[in-house]
Parts: C-alpha cells; sequence; structure tokens
C-alpha cells in the first residue's frame, strides 16, 4: 500500500524567523523558489534536512520550515553525509557558498561528490566573501580588487562546474539569481537525481561585488552572454538563436547560422557526455563564450549509501550477530593485577 504524501504550500516551508540578508541580496531569490519548489517535490517536509557551513548562505536553514543543522566552516558535506548514511530515507540539501564550499570546505566538497551520496549541493557562488565584509574568494577573477587584494587578486579562480565534473560528480547543474522559473527547474532536476547532484547559482551580492552577473542577467546583454542547454537540442545562442557551438576537432569555437553554418553543424547537447560537458564548464570565465546554464552532465550511478547497506548486510550473513561483550575480549586479552 503506497504512502499518502501530505498537500503543502509555499508557506508550510517558510519558517517564523526573520530574513537576515543584505536587502536587495540574490539569497533572497533562490530562497523564496525554493520555498515555492518543495510542495511539490512529494516529500513530506519532515523528511527535508538542510544543512550548511558559515558564510551568509549559510543562514538558509533558518528560514526553511524543514529540520536542519548550521554547522561549523566548510564542513556541511561531512555532517551531511552522517545524515544521510544514518537514516537514507531522508532527502538531504546542503547550502554553500564559493568560500565555504571551495576554500576551508574544498577537500570535504570533492570527497562527498566523488563518493556519490544521495545529496543535493546547492553553491551560491557571488565571487566575493560576503560575510566577513569583502574579501576575494576561490572563484574571484585574476586581477579583482578587494580589501584583502588591494592592488588585484593574483589567483586563477576555482571554476566550480570543472571541479565537480573533475571530482566524479554524477549530476552537474547551473542557474542564475534572477532567473526564476530556470532555477525552480534546477532546483527539480537536482531532487529527482539519484546520486549526489550539484548545482551552482550564481548569486549577486549588492554591497561587495554588485554586478559581478550583470552580463549574463542584463535584459539586453544576456541573450548574447548565457547559453540555456536543453538536452538533445542544438547548443544555439544570440538574440535570433543565430549563434551555435560547433567543434573544430575538439575545440568549440563559435560560428554565425547562416550561409556557411547551419544548425546541424553545430553540437547537440547531451547531458550524459562527458566530454560535451567538460567542453561547457570551460567556456566560464572565457570572455568569447557565453556562460553555460542548466544541467551540464547527468548519469545514473550507485549510491554510496546503497553499498554501505549491501556491505553490511553481506557482513552480517558472513558473520552472526554478536554482542558488545564478545567484542572486546576477542583476539588478545590479559589480565592486570
Amino acid at each position: 500500500m503506497s504512502e499518502t504524501v501530505k498537500t503543502y504550500t509555499k508557506k508550510d516551508f517558510t519558517s517564523d524567523q526573520a530574513v537576515r540578508w543584505c536587502p536587495g541580496c540574490g539569497d533572497y531569490a533562490i530562497l523564496a523558489q525554493t520555498q515555492k519548489v518543495f510542495p511539490d517535490l512529494g516529500v513530506d517536509k519532515e523528511k527535508f534536512v538542510f544543512i550548511s557551513g558559515i558564510g551568509c548562505s549559510s543562514r538558509f536553514p533558518y528560514y526553511m520550515d524543514t529540520y536542519g543543522f548550521h554547522t561549523i566552516h566548510g564542513r556541511a558535506p561531512a555532517i551531511a553525509s552522517g545524515v544521510k548514511l544514518a537514516n537514507p530515507d531522508l532527502s538531504v540539501w546542503v547550502v554553500t557558498g564559493d568560500g565555504d564550499g571551495l576554500s576551508i570546505g574544498g577537500n570535504h566538497t570533492i570527497h562527498l561528490l566523488r563518493r556519490n551520496l544521495d545529496i543535493n549541493v546547492m553553491l551560491f557562488n557571488n565571487r566575493i566573501y560576503g560575510l566577513t565584509k569583502g574579501q576575494y574568494s576561490p572563484t574571484s577573477e585574476v586581477g579583482k580588487i578587494t580589501k584583502s587584494t588591494p592592488m588585484g587578486s593574483l589567483d586563477r579562480p576555482f571554476n566550480p562546474l570543472t571541479v565537480a565534473l573533475g571530482a566524479g560528480a554524477t549530476f552537474v547543474s547551473r542557474t542564475i539569481d534572477k532567473e526564476l522559473k530556470h532555477m525552480q527547474s534546477m532546483i527539480k532536476r537536482s531532487h529527482a537525481h539519484k546520486g549526489t547532484s550539484f548545482m551552482e547559482i550564481y548569486q549577486n551580492c549588492n554591497i561587495f561585488n554588485d554586478g559581478a552577473f550583470s552580463a549574463q542577467t542584463d535584459r539586453d546583454q544576456k541573450a548574447e552572454t548565457v547559453l540555456i542547454l536543453e538536452n538533445g537540442q542544438p547548443i544555439l545562442f544570440g538574440t535570433e538563436k543565430n549563434k551555435g557551438v560547433r567543434l573544430d576537432g575538439n575545440k568549440p569555437v563559435i560560428v554565425d547560422i547562416g550561409d556557411k553554418w547551419s544548425v546541424d553543424d553545430v553540437l547537440v547537447h547531451d547531458e550524459s557526455d562527458y566530454v560535451i560537458a567538460s567542453i561547457l564548464s570551460n567556456m566560464s570565465y572565457q570572455t568569447d563564450f557565453p556562460d553555460p546554464i542548466g544541467v551540464l552532465y547527468a548519469v545514473e550511478s550507485e549510491t554510496y549509501e546503497e553499498t554501505m547497506v549491501a556491505q553490511i548486510n553481506e557482513a552480517i550473513k558472513k558473520k552472526p550477530k554478536g554482542n558488545v561483550q564478545e567484542i572486546i575480549n576477542a583476539g588478545d586479552t590479559w589480565v592486570v593485577k
């Protein structure tokens, strides 16, 4: 007999806590779309858990009326892994930022991705440290002038998408805080994926890095600067969808659709193709290419918790259940007089 899931509204996922982000922060849009989408996921709200580290994004668990933990800097993936392994039936969400998730928490993030637990990662990327008042972050551009780099950052930035792909993530996507409908679809896709889903969200910090993604959000520019990916469809962009991406050998090039090139010459997106995902992910930080948004990569693979349960069951078959005292007395023992 199937279990009946309760009917919810956005209000059911809205906590009684005052939202404390700067007015105009992109985090508000992400929170609102999450609260709007969650009633439609078909899961009892008691099964949702939000886990965060430290940063502006990490206040998220307070504002969702679900279970949650506000943990320590960079360690949300470790806590989330423990929660999921202790209760695999829970829908576990990690909310992190480009500093929390890719700097002090970078090691934890990559190991969560490679293990493929059924956990959803939402990484808010504003290319700055907002909570600590405007230092450069792992995703800040070369030459970025901040309070900690007054002459410009010398660091080459991390690209979250390439980091996720390199770590072996089975689901990699990107959306933008101002693309509300698109963000909703990415949240739904992340939840539906079985395995670790990694979703980067371009998020504007209007206090310390305002306009970091203005080229991707400006109404008059975004058709030329944003590439909206659709599985099985030609990779096209531009105001008139008159530009496309094709491969010259293994090198992506931009072509104009017209006399020389047709839609048939353009690369077709395939979410299951790691090579295509890698090519698309590397378009970020390159001024000659548009920024891809949507699902870059999605494949099914056995989850960590599935293999763990199978291993435990196999161990029980091989050796019957014992007790703690037998374990203590096993092997060499001695009496101290």
